[in-house]
This record gives C-alpha cells, structure tokens and sequence, in this order.
C-alpha cells in the first residue's frame, strides 16, 4: 500500500515522486487526514497545511488514523505543528523545526508560515518562512557573514514583520535602522544565493526517508492512547463523510427510488450500510437514549404492528417470549440504533448506493428512475392538474393507497425521516415523479 504525504510549497512533485513509493497529495485542511486513512494506506505524512482559508486538520483525526493502524508522521510545517502537540501521543515527529517546537524554543504558528500560489503553479511560494530565515541567519553568523549583533537584528526585525511580507528583499532593505550595519548586510545579500538555508525542506525530504525506512514492518505498533468516541467527533465524521462521497444527482434519484418502495425496504439497506460505515470509520460511541427517545421507539413499534390496545402489545410479547424487562432492552437499543441512524444523516448515502450495487437492485432502480426523466422531459413542464395535485393530499393519498397499499401516516414529517428523505418537500417531489410515470403509463 502507498504512503500519503500532504505537501505543497515545502517540497516540489518530483522531490516526493523521487523519495520512494509515495502518493501526494495537496495541503492538509480538516477531514483530509480521516480521509486518507479511510484507505488505510501504509502510513501518512503531514508536512503542508492550510492556517487560513479552510480549517486547519484536526488533532483528533490524527489520533484517530493512528488508533487505526495508520502511522502518522510530521515535519517541516504544519505537520511539524501537530507533531508537536501529539508527540506524545505516537505521531512520529521529524527534523529540526518540529524539535524546536517540541521543546519550546518556538511556539508561534508565523514561525512557518508562508503565503504561495495555486496548485496549477506548484504552490509557488511567495514568501519566507521564519524558520527558514532563522537558519540562514544562523549559518550566516557561523561562516562569519555576519555577526551576532546583526544576526540579532536581523531576527527581530523578520519577526516583527507580518509572515506575508517577509522576504529577503524586504529584510536587507529595512535592517539597516535596526543596528545592522550596511557592510554586513551588503555581504549579506552577496552570500545569500548560495549560502540559504531552506530548513523546511530539509526536514521534509528528512521525514520522507524516515516513513521510507520505518514504514515496512508487517504489524504496526500499539497505541499509547484510547481513542475517545465523542459527539463532535460523530459531526466531524458526518461531515467529512457527506463532502467526500455524496453521490451523485442520478445517485440521489436511485436512492429515491429506493425509499418510494417504503420503509421496510429502505431499512432493510440502511441496516446494511450502517454495518458497512462503522465497518470503514469504527465502531460508534454508544448513544444515550433518552426517556423521550425510547417513549417515540416504543409508539412507532406499537404503529407498525398494530399494538394500539395494551392487550394486543401482551400477546406480541408472548408470541416473542418476551417479558417486561427485556421488552425494556429491546425498546433502548432500537432508540440507540435511531440515535445511530439520525448521526450518519446523509453522510451514509454513498454506501446506501454500494449496497444496493451488491445486493443486485441498483440497475433496476437506476432504469426506473431513468423512464421517470423520460417522462419528466416528456411532460415538459407541470401542467395544471400536476400542480394542484401537488398543493393538496391528493397525491399522498394516491401513493399510500394505490401504491404502498397502506394507510396514509398521520405524521409525514415523520415518515420521511424514517424513509431517508431530507423532507416533505423532497417526499412530494419524489411522489410526483411516480405518479407522473403512472399517468403517461396507467398501472394501476
């Protein structure tokens, strides 16, 4: 399996394509670790990320890959932020500036920072880092450029300047009032072309080879740490899951097809996908199931089956062998496994799509909601007996009646919740483009 490397302006293409068996990938922001490690590949590698303009990756989906098996490691910028903060933890932390940061020499996020041009121009960048300039400076002192007192003042004014604006150019043209001397800084400039040091890149390319010479090992090493499961980690989930894989908008058709057929059948396919999404992201924190939560259980069970009488619910439970207790248990953990359904929201869709690809219904599905667009395009438009038939209960009434062959719910809200649509509207949308199939095909 590849290593995954988030790299941008630190180290250019060829510099990781020539490094070994990785795969690049553009600077990290959060959800990207988590996705990455979905793959599970042979380990990952953080050296760019964003500080702005998108949300920095998150620390708990670091824990999270390692917890997975997925050696993580850090270097150069903000992987060596993160290297820091987690060291203890087990993320592998490489190179000088994440020692600098690790034993608080440094602490400011400027200190690596730069700003740098698009993907399409290989994250040119446009500034300097601190780090970089710190290194330099360092290396100019020692070959005797220049001296301490300049390296002094030469530091401090790069860190007074805002991490945008710091660039050789600016730094040799503003020093001079700040206790630089113009030979020095003149001798400087001269020595500069060859004499830079580029520390981020150095610790980049030194990360590299130690995910190249560390990664082979069959089995990878324990954990120092129990991952938590935590709401705001089920949200995370969610979201990183619903912006990486939605499906598509035929997608999004089939899957309606899919819940028109009502909610036994997309239960049936939900359950599975549900096993399929723990499966690939972890067991799920149990959830906590209210008084309230187990109250609406226990009325939607009583619905299904017809338990309306307390004598009709006794018989069910005898028929079942079950006693008062255990009904009890029943009735918390099929609220637990709401709680688990209302989490995933849509981010489980794509894997609605997979299973219904396994289970062999996705083409039947995906032809019907095509002679659907057929006759949607062959309408044209809503004419005005569609629109009324849309305004008013009519046309809920036709599908429950004549197609599911089932009273109509008195909550529909409520149903289409249960059935996967994201509401009414979206349950009447669908409803009409099977009551217009009908009408230019008459079936019933």
């Amino acid at each position: 399996m590849t290593a995954i490397v988030f790299v941008g302006p630190t180290l250019r293409p060829e510099e990781i394509a020539g490094a070994g068996d990785f795969f690049s990938l553009p600077p990290v922001a959060q959800g990207d670790v988590y996705r990455a490690a979905l793959s599970r590949p042979r380990a990952i590698g953080i050296i760019d990320g964003y500080f702005s303009g998108a949300p920095a990756v998150w620390h708990k989906e670091i824990l999270w890959a390692m917890s997975e098996g997925v050696p993580v490691f850090g270097a150069a910028s903000m992987g060596a932020l993160r290297a820091a903060e987690l060291h203890e933890f087990g993320i592998r932390g490489i190179g000088r500036i994440f020692e600098a940061f690790r034993d608080d020499v440094l602490e400011d996020d400027d200190e690596v920072a730069v700003v740098h041009g698009p993907a399409e121009i290989g994250y040119l960048p446009a500034s300097e880092a601190m780090v970089n300039i710190r290194a330099t400076l360092a290396l100019a002192e020692a070959k005797g450029v220049i001296g301490t007192e300049s390296r002094r003042a030469l530091e401090a004014f790069a860190k007074s300047l805002f991490f945008a604006d710091r660039n050789w150019p600016a730094l040799l043209a503003g020093s001079a009032p700040h206790g630089a001397p113009e030979s020095e800084l003149a001798a400087l400039a001269d020595w500069l072309p060859e004499g830079r040091v580029d520390q981020k890149r150095l610790d980049g390319l030194e990360m590299l080879a130690a995910m190249r010479a560390t990664t082979g090992a069959d089995e990878p090493a324990p954990t120092p740490f129990h991952f938590e499961w935590t709401y705001f980690w089920d949200a995370f989930v969610a979201r990183s899951e619903m912006s990486a894989s939605a499906p598509s908008a035929k997608g999004q058709l089939v899957l309606d097809e899919l819940r028109l057929e009502g909610p036994e059948a997309y239960r049936q396919v939900e359950t599975k996908a549900l096993v399929r999404m723990m499966a690939m992201t972890g067991a799920a924190r149990p959830a906590r199931v209210s008084r309230d939560a187990a109250r609406a259980t226990l009325k939607r069970l009583r619905e299904q089956f017809g338990l309306y009488a307390r004598a009709d619910l006794d018989r069910w439970m005898a028929a079942n062998d079950l006693n008062a207790s255990a009904f009890e248990t029943l009735i918390d953990e099929e609220a637990a496994v709401e709680a688990l359904r209302s989490r995933a929201g849509r981010s489980i869709d794509a894997r609605l799509i997979d299973e219904l690809r396994l289970g062999g219904a996705y083409a039947r599905l995906a032809a019907r909601a095509q002679q659907k667009d057929e006759a949607v395009a062959a309408l044209g438009r809503l004419d005005a007996g569609a629109t009324e038939a849309l305004r008013g209960p009519a046309l809920r009434l036709w599908y429950f009646e004549k197609r599911l062959g089932r009273p109509m719910p008195d909550d529909i809200a409520d149903y289409a919740a249960r059935t996967g649509f994201a509401d009414v509207s979206a349950l009447d949308a669908a409803v009409y483009r099977e009551w217009l199939l009908h009408r230019q095909k008459p079936q019933d």
